[in-house]
């Protein structure tokens, strides 16, 4: 369609106005040439699944992982299919077929077109040379050259794939007494690679809790009276860990974790250790994990009682459960004893429960109960905490 355009002429340039017409049509002309050219790319032929008993669905294929197809269409949204039930597939974008039993690399592989029959796929790179046929029965996923290129061969930027949550909370108290309490807590973990449906490379936490009170008691000339004072509680928690995995369910790791407690008369606590992780249950409701580390250990309290340099282990299990209306349970419990100096346990409890309120908001309760059995002398073993607060979902 030619575009519609109005010169006005301009006196004495009669030569000039007769070129810049015709420039101005024939690159009005060009652009809507171009822009249709541009359309017709843009436009790809849609992905089709013919069935056995001769049904069709067009749409794009997404991903397959053994003999099951994960399929979009306009239609009927996102549909898994049995690779029983499809007689033909055909597709426009590009895959990489990994084979049962190969062991994922970094390795660049040449992506192709795939079709599907006889009970395999076909993977055409290009089309003069002759396509990679890959048995369903060999193969373990069929992965989309961009998601494959991004989690699998790429080297991820160190801020790429973390997400977690933010929250925290704050109690305020304005009478005889005046009284502030205040928690802040950021947990944030990193897969590699980050989809779910490949086995998993490397996991990284970053996990850090602080609670802060104090409560100011003024005089009160009562019988008797009541002397002014001050009580301050602060509990601060810091840990890190970084996981290799050997398998899809055994990992190595390393890990640190810094502790201070005021109720307990522990200035600082820091630990640095090496160990092993092993993936028990994983499903897409609940996952449960144990692992076990060797570390050395410095606790710093409060004079009179004496520092001590350890050298302990970690016994830890975690356990992550998905619950209806999207709500999330956590639980993890780590037992700390000290092989140079076996009075000199200690152990970690804590229980959490979030509940979605509001898009990316929701609602966490959580308990925390740290035991020392070697506190500075005063102090009481056991710390106990009850938290409940406001979480933000980064992603």
């Amino acid at each position: 369609m030619t575009p519609n355009l109005k010169l006005t002429p301009i006196r004495g340039l009669g030569k000039f106005n007769s070129l810049l017409a015709l420039s101005l049509v024939m690159g009005g002309l060009f652009q809507q040439s171009a822009k249709g050219w541009a359309q017709t790319a843009a436009k790809a032929d849609p992905d089709v699944i013919v069935f056995t008993n001769g049904d069709q669905l067009t749409g794009t294929l997404e991903r397959a992982t053994g003999d099951s197809f994960v399929f979009k269409s306009d239609v009927v949204g996102e549909v898994t299919v049995s690779a029983e039930k499809i007689k033909e597939l055909r597709t426009s974008g590009k895959f990489v077929a990994l084979k049962k039993n190969e062991k994922i690399t970094r390795a660049a592989k040449q992506p192709g077109t795939v079709t599907y029959g006889d009970n395999a796929i076909n993977v055409a790179a290009t089309p003069t040379t002759a396509p990679e046929v890959v048995p369903v029965k060999d193969l373990a996923y069929l992965i989309d050259s961009a998601t494959f290129n991004q989690e699998v061969t790429s080297n991820l930027g160190i801020w790429y794939g973390w997400h977690g949550s933010l929250s925290g909370g704050i109690s305020v108290v304005e009478s005889t007494q005046t009284g502030q309490s205040y928690t802040a807590a950021v947990n944030l973990i990193r897969l590699v690679p980050s989809v779910a449906f490949l086995p998993p490379r490397t996991r990284s936490t970053v996990n850090v809790l602080e609670t802060y009170g104090k409560i100011d008691q003024p005089f009160v000339p009562s019988t008797p009276p009541i002397l002014a004072s001050v009580t301050k509680t602060s509990i601060f928690h810091a840990d890190a860990e970084h996981d290799k995995y050997f398998n899809s369910k055994i990992y190595g790791l390393v890990g640190l974790s810094f502790d201070h407690n005021y109720g307990q008369g522990l200035n600082f606590q820091q630990i640095y250790g090496v160990g092993i992780g092993w993936t028990v249950i994983q499903t897409p409701v609940h996952e449960f994990d144990v692992k076990a580390d060797v570390h050395y250990e410095r606790q710093n309290f409060q004079p009179p009682t004496p520092n001590t340099d350890l050298i302990g282990s970690s016994f830890t299990e975690v356990y992550h459960r998905n619950l209806p209306a999207k709500m999330i349970f956590t639980e993890s419990g780590t037992f700390i004893p000290a092989w140079n100096n076996f009075s000199a346990y200690s152990a970690i409890f804590a229980a959490g429960l979030q509940l979605p309120t509001y898009k990316r908001l929701s609602l966490n309760i959580n308990l925390l109960d740290n035991y020392l059995n070697n506190p500075a002398f005063g102090y009481k073993n056991n710390s106990l905490q009850f938290v409940t607060g406001i979480a933000y979902t980064l992603k």
